[in-house]
């Protein structure tokens, strides 16, 4: 894992509730503008670029909304596929097989931070 001080906080822990809404951010993919999200499910924090593997395109249809009602498939609003949160594997739909680019996350002490890599940077300062 990274060194914890280059860890970006993003949220509070308590605002991910289990099987509901995403805390979405905004990042840089490769210098270019793209967005990520953490939510909780089954009680792990986990984190995506937001970016359909099939068309890179935002999957939310309402910001932070990625799960269908059940809570428990991350759904892409344009193109249908569905995505197993804890893994991001695609099992239905237009890209099956693929998966979500992850996010390094980590839940410590209440708070919820990502850690850039050399690819995913953050979109504000140096």
């Amino acid at each position: 894992m990274s060194d914890q001080s280059m860890a970006i906080p993003l949220c509070a822990a308590t605002d991910l509730a289990d099987g509901g809404l995403a805390h979405v951010f905004d990042l840089l993919e490769y210098g270019q503008p793209a967005r990520g999200f953490v939510l909780r499910h089954g009680g792990q924090v986990v984190g995506y670029l937001n970016q359909c593997a099939h068309v890179p395109a935002e999957m939310d249809w309402k910001e932070g909304r990625f799960l269908d009602d059940s809570g428990q498939w991350i759904l892409c609003a344009i193109h249908g596929a569905v995505y197993e949160p804890a893994t991001g594997y695609c099992v239905g739909g237009p890209c099956r097989g693929k998966r979500l680019k992850p996010l390094q996350v980590v839940e410590r002490e209440g708070q919820v931070s990502w850690y850039p890599s050399s690819t995913l940077t953050p979109a504000f300062g140096d």
